[in-house]
């Protein structure tokens, strides 16, 4: 680098280079002369610095040339190639952010943001199948709003349990610290906050408790300070029914935040859900129209109509993504699914018989219907707590805590429903892994009213006397049930285990998903014991995860399952774990687990969906995923639900091709089937599908009837709603832009793995598919840069991850990762500095090199290049926002630096490739670079600057097309070279010498 003598009054252009405080910085937009913004040269916006040129030094500097000397090979020219892509944190293309996070979107994942780009509020509905990445896809939306200046802060609406994990993907990911505000958090947050302010300010980044932010208490600060791009969720959730009681009312209450915060028309608003259509039409338009109050009433059976809405709904299954954009590699290629009876011990089958028994004269005896009510739902969740387990029955025996008060039959069936059958939204999965209990009659509740005294001492003696027998015989039973604990006369328990064993066998990770906290933990404390007895060869690492977990310590727990302990051990290869349905949604497990054990039917085929959607889903490496369901063939509770609900669901799924939720006529076919087993006791023949008796058959029936409807119109709507306005070659051309600018992560991985070899990290194979490095043996600047990403105890050696999110004590192969990025620092800096201050060996970068190959036939000289570009870039509201960018190419020319024959970029990229055929002479070497650096500022430079007013244009087309929707958001849109561009390596390629045919080799 060189410099000149300070001018007086210099007004220094955006995008040119100065030097100052021992180093050079190029200047940013928002400089005056008074105040100069720079940032260092290559640098990232989090080194920006303010200099004031009357208090402090400044002049102009130019880049300097590589020296003759500093020669390297092939390899050199490809580490210092990467190495200066991962520094960039500000790219010139349209996608402003994808610099800066640490993903490597697939195509597909960036139809949303297309479709983001091309309005000038956004408002998205993404509704792609669970497993498909809708988290990326909005994280993707939010980082490119906020890195473009249209958004200044973002907040996420969600349930508490997936709050930690979606504040994990945002800083992960995209880089967006965001702070959580539940009932846990709040305190603190307040006491944070100066008095009289709002926790929320318009430019933060929250994740936020819908249903805590939706309180009167709350709402209207929240209302007033929200930030200006919200991510709604599980949106379904949000949009309000028709029906009555608490569900509906919670339901109204967020439909009612929603519809605040869309009112106002300039806020970004990005709805995500797999399942946007329950069936009924009322509230998916309700949903739609948060987006515009036209598609709450348009006809989606018009032309107009669907164009209108594919502006603002997205909906892709994984057969779509295969098919369109032929990406299914980053999938697993089939789902392994497999029913796995057991018998009941002889023991249990009594037990069994005996609680149906007690079920049957509980209900008869009912005095009313509301009693009847409460009575059928208490004892049809003790015959589902010994299902589960005997550690659930007792519980649940012990309890008799029953449903919930209820005012009415009907409250009393919606109070039932939602603690004993499974709801399918996550909020339901939060609260109902706590055993109900069964009810006790009591004295109140024979009596015909509040006022009815009995008339003698006598009855409330008979009274007390019917409540001790009841209570005797639920002691009984709940010690009848605990005699069955453990695989000996608990046949289930037995047949996991044999399950868990042969998974782990075939080298599976399983997760045993349960219904109860009770069953979780009996569950994995008898496999702990079961597949850990001593002298095990194999030791097993088992964990169980449950609702009485916060979210944080949920994270946690898998955390110390999955991650190198705290001395660096890697972690177990064969570990499993037991989790209840907390977990089966929000969290992602792909990357440590790919087996799913359905220890408990779930009463509702969404549910099962869910779970195995933890393992199913994108960035599974394992190519056959495995799910298997127990029940028991004897067990007339799990036959039912399995003929009812389960089998039906798949056999429909996978006629029609699309999974759906049940429909609602689901809840009165199971309740005719149940009743026809507790209330008239019959033998119902369940091992065979269609073999109820006359009315529940009927009832099954029906349900089936409406479920298959259901399933036609889903797939109907998604032909008639399919997202055709982005094109498939459109996404691959601005994919291709990005990687041309940005690099893939397959050159990210190659670069870390040969930077690291030859700063003597000693690579070695991970059988995750990383690799480990010794960094005691690195260089002191790059081992104190590693120090600082990984924290001071970090484990040595080092594990890079492949997968985006490393686990504890790991370095994920992203460029954005903190220990890729400074190896990437380091290897650019060390290139860059004068080469007499740094031991050889630690320069793995040279900026110069004389190859022999035989990849060309004439003499041909690779150039590497930086420019840089201000980006004149367009806002809502009309005024231009300016930007500084930079960017990275290789150009190459043929024959003399003072006659050069330019090479297509291709053709120029394919020299990074080439081998060296023998060694070449350093003397002669460093000649010959001399000979095209006396060429560079009178024939090569003019050349260059035409290569950067070319790039220019080509960017500049770049950001036409993705905003070709928005008119008023062209008007002004510039992209403009600044200053010369950087030429950073010089590398001649000769053709290696031929041998004649005959001669010694």
């Amino acid at each position: 680098m060189t410099t000149a003598a300070q001018p007086t009054q210099q007004q220094y252009a955006v995008g040119s280079l100065v030097h100052a405080r021992g180093r050079e910085w190029v200047v940013l937009p928002d400089s005056t002369p008074e105040l100069l913004v720079l940032r260092p040269l290559g640098g990232a916006d989090d080194d920006v610095a303010g200099i004031l040129p009357a208090l402090e030094q400044v002049v102009p500097a130019t880049f300097a040339p590589p020296a003759p000397s500093d020669l390297g090979d092939q390899q050199a020219a490809g580490l210092l190639r990467t190495a200066l892509r991962i520094g960039f944190r500000s790219g010139a293309g349209p996608f402003r952010s994808l610099a800066s996070v640490s993903v490597d979107p697939r195509p597909y994942q960036l139809v949303p943001l297309l479709m983001a780009l091309r309005q000038d509020t956004v408002r998205l509905l993404i509704a792609d199948d669970v497993g498909i990445g809708k988290t990326v896809e909005a994280g993707l939306i939010a980082a490119e709003l906020l890195a473009q200046g249209d958004a200044r802060g973002l907040v996420v609406l969600c349930s508490p349990a997936l709050a930690e994990q979606w504040r994990a993907e945002l800083y992960g990911k995209f880089g967006v610290d965001a702070r959580l505000v539940l009932p846990s958090t709040i305190g603190r947050l307040l006491r944070e906050t100066p008095y009289g302010q709002s926790v929320f300010r318009p430019d933060g980044a929250y994740v936020v408790s819908t249903d805590f932010i939706k309180s009167p208490r709350h709402r209207e600060d929240f209302l007033k300070n929200c930030p200006d791009l919200v991510i709604v969720d599980e949106a379904h959730s949000c949009v309000a029914d028709t029906a009555i009681g608490a569900s509906a009312r919670t339901s109204q209450q967020r439909y009612s935040l929603l519809r605040a915060l869309a009112d106002r028309a300039d806020r970004h608003l990005l709805l995500v859900t797999a399942t946007p259509h329950s069936g009924k039409e009322e509230p998916f338009r309700r949903l739609l129209g948060l987006l515009d109050d036209r598609l709450a009433t348009v006809s989606f059976d018009t032309e107009a109509g669907r164009r209108l809405l594919a502006e603002y709904f997205v909906q892709r299954r994984r057969a779509d993504i295969r098919d369109d954009f032929g990406d299914g590699a980053h999938f697993p290629s089939s789902r392994d699914t497999a029913e796995s009876p057991y018998t009941l011990h002889r023991d249990y089958k009594k037990l069994l018989d005996e609680v149906l028994a007690y079920a049957r004269e509980t209900v008869r005896a009912a005095d009313g219907a509301l009693q009847q009510r409460q009575r059928w739902w208490s004892t049809l969740a003790l015959l589902r707590t010994l299902s589960s387990s005997p550690a659930a029955a007792v519980q649940s025996l012990n309890t008799r805590a029953g449903v919930e008060e209820a005012d009415s039959p009907e409250e009393a069936d919606r109070t039932g429903e939602r603690t004993v059958s499974d709801p399918a939204d996550s909020e339901g999965a939060e609260s109902a892994d706590a055993v109900p209990g069964t009810r006790l009659p009591a004295a109140a509740e024979t009596s015909d009213g509040p006022d009815e005294i009995p008339e003698h001492d006598a009855s409330e003696h008979e009274d007390t006397a019917e409540d001790d027998e009841e209570k005797a015989r639920l002691i009984a039973m709940a010690e009848a049930a605990r005699k069955l604990e453990g695989p000996t006369r608990d046949t289930k328990l037995k047949k996991l285990i044999a399950t868990v064993t042969d998974l782990l066998d075939d080298g599976y990770r399983p997760i045993v998903f349960c219904r109860y906290i009770a069953t979780a933990d009996y569950v994995a404390k008898h496999l702990a014991k079961a597949l850990n007895k001593k002298g095990t060869e194999h030791p097993v690492a088992i964990a169980s995860v449950t609702g009485e977990l916060s979210p944080d310590q949920r994270v946690t727990r898998i955390a110390e399952l999955t991650g190198a302990d705290e001395d660096g051990n890697p972690p177990a290869e064969r570990r499993v774990l037991v989790a209840t349905d907390c977990l089966s949604e929000g969290v992602n497990l792909q990357e440590s687990f790919d087996a799913v054990v359905h220890y408990d039917l779930a009463w509702n085929p969404t549910r099962h969906e869910q779970r195995e959607g933890r393992v199913d889903r994108f960035g599974q490496r394992t190519d056959v995923v495995k799910a298997l369901t127990l029940y028991g063939a004897d067990n007339p509770v799990d036959g039912i639900v399995l003929n009812v609900l389960l089998r039906k669901h798949e056999r429909i799924r996978r006629v029609t091709g699309v999974s759906v939720p049940v429909p609602q006529e689901s809840e009165s076919a199971m309740q005719a089937v149940f009743e026809g087993l507790i209330l008239r006791g019959e033998k119902t023949a369940y091992e065979q599908e269609g073999l109820f008796p006359q009315e529940e058959a009927a009832a099954a029936e029906q349900l089936e009837i409406a479920w298959q409807s259901s399933a036609e119109r889903e797939k109907r709507n998604r032909s008639r709603y399919a997202q055709h306005r982005i094109k498939k070659d459109e996404v691959a051309a601005e994919v291709a832009e990005v990687r041309a600018a940005l690099g893939t992560g397959e050159e990210v991985r190659d670069f870390t793995r040969r930077a690291l070899t030859a700063l003597r990290g000693m690579p070695a194979p991970t059988k995750q598919g990383g690799f480990t490095v010794h960094t005691d043996a690195l260089p002191l600047g790059l081992r104190d840069a590693v120090s600082a990403a990984l924290g001071p105890r970090h484990p040595c050696p080092v594990v890079f991850h492949d997968a985006p999110s490393a686990p504890r004590g790991e370095a994920a192969l992203t460029r954005t990762d903190p220990v890729v990025a400074a190896t990437a620092r380091f290897v650019l800096d060390a290139a860059l500095d004068d080469a007499d201050k740094i031991p050889q060996w630690q320069r793995p970068a040279r900026r110069c090199g004389v190859v022999r190959t035989k990849a060309v036939d004439r003499r041909t000289t690779l150039l590497l290049v930086r420019h840089r570009f201000r980006l004149h870039l367009p806002t809502r509201d009309g005024s231009v926002r300016e930007q500084l960018a930079e960017d990275a190419r290789v150009v190459a020319f043929r024959g003399s630096a003072t006659a050069p024959q330019w090479l297509p970029e291709d053709e120029a990229l394919a020299l990074l490739d080439a081998r060296a055929a023998q060694n070449t002479d350093p003397t002669f070497a460093a000649g010959r670079i001399s000979e095209i650096l006396a060429a560079l500022h009178t024939v090569l430079m003019p050349e260059l600057r035409v290569h950067s007013a070319d790039l220019g244009k080509k960017l500049e087309a770049s950001h036409h097309r993705v905003r070709t929707a928005s008119r008023a958001r062209l008007a002004g849109l510039k992209v403009v070279p600044q200053g010369d561009p950087d030429v950073l390596g010089v590398y001649h390629y000769l053709p290696a010498p031929t041998i004649p045919q005959g001669a010694d080799a």
